[in-house]
């Protein structure tokens, strides 16, 4: 059971984050988390290798591209502030998180094709 909930960490994780992402949005119809949340969805049930492997190579990526947001917007603060420690914490954990957990996705799907051929 503890190896079950391990494996399906990655995709929890991201589930998670799309129901926090659709929280903060004005619109009770938003397609891009539907969008998200179906393809999450399907991916844990039907456990597609290729998918996987696409889903966490995007993920990897925009969580790098985040990090260069996370240092722009830390650019624009003139001093260190308490709003500048806290981006500095929660950002560099949320996103350090996200890396870890598309690595981990990626070689799971990655082990789970070379196993498979």
């Amino acid at each position: 059971m503890f190896k079950k909930l391990i494996f399906y960490t990655p995709e929890v994780f991201l589930i998670i984050s799309v129901l926090y992402y659709w929280s903060l949005t004005a619109h009770t119809l938003n397609p891009m988390a539907i969008g998200l949340l179906a393809l999450l969805i399907y991916q844990i049930i039907k456990k597609n290798i290729t998918l996987g492997l696409i889903i966490s190579s995007v993920f990897f990526c925009l969580s790098l591209v985040l990090i260069l947001a996370l240092f722009s917007e830390l650019s624009e603060f003139n001093g260190i502030t308490q709003d500048w420690n806290d981006l500095v914490i929660f950002g560099s954990i949320y996103l350090g998180i996200n890396l870890i957990l598309a690595g981990f996705m990626f070689f799971k799907y990655l082990k789970l094709k070379t196993t498979k051929n």
